[in-house]
C-alpha cells in the first residue's frame, strides 16, 4: 500500500539527489542518507508515515457506474 503521494515523492527525489550530491562534493559518507528519501519516493512508501497514520496520496474512488 503506498502512502506517499506525487508532490511528496518529487520532493524526496530533490532531496535524495541533493544529499548525495552534497556527500559526493564534501567526501562525506553522511550524503549516503540521501538514499533514504530516494528509495521511499521510489517505492512510494514511508515506514515512518505509516507509523504516525500519515498519507499524502490522493484517496481511490471505486469507478461509478
Amino acid at each position: 500500500m503506498q502512502n506517499v503521494g506525487t508532490i511528496d515523492r518529487i520532493l524526496r527525489i530533490i532531496v535524495g539527489i541533493a544529499l548525495l550530491a552534497w556527500g559526493v562534493w564534501a567526501h562525506n559518507w553522511w550524503g549516503a542518507v540521501g538514499l533514504i528519501p530516494l528509495l521511499t519516493a521510489l517505492i512510494g512508501f514511508c515506514p515512518l508515515y505509516a507509523i504516525f497514520h500519515i498519507n499524502t496520496c490522493p484517496m481511490k474512488r471505486p469507478p461509478e457506474d
